[in-house]
């Protein structure tokens, strides 16, 4: 699975066009985090259709990048996502997106936004799964 990273600039009715725009096309967001610094910012999303949204971004000439996720079951106690960060820095794996997925029976899951996704599953061992 994989997350698209868009660039926005930090106005009025951006965060509106694109998703106006991937709705559209009928494709479902399923995951989504942003955040702002100054006059730019980025949005991840995760959807369910890779090669759509890719199309809509491509002809609505918008900025972005696709990342690999990797998913980790973190318990739900403090210390344990600067654990997981640690060991993923550790192998030299920069986190590029992070974006929580759900919680069930005293974990949270997290999608981690990764370039090499191998590298961040081996790191985390036993709390990484292949994104779903």
């Amino acid at each position: 699975m994989r997350a698209f990273i868009v660039e926005l600039p930090n106005t009025p009715g951006s965060l509106a066009s694109l998703t106006e725009a991937i709705a559209e096309r009928g494709i479902n967001i399923t995951g989504v985090a942003g955040a702002t610094c100054g006059g730019s910012g980025s949005v991840g999303l995760i959807t369910n259709d890779e090669a759509s949204t890719s199309s809509v971004l491509d002809g609505g000439s918008f900025s972005y990048r696709q990342i690999d996720l990797v998913s980790a079951a973190l318990d739900d106690r403090p210390g344990t996502l600067a654990a997981a960060a640690r060991r993923l820095a550790d192998a030299g794996v920069n986190v590029e997106f992070l974006l929580p997925t759900g919680m069930e029976g005293g974990k949270i899951s997290v999608a981690f936004g990764v370039e090499n996704a191998s590298a961040a599953q081996e790191a985390l061992g036993e709390l990484a799964s292949a994104a779903r």
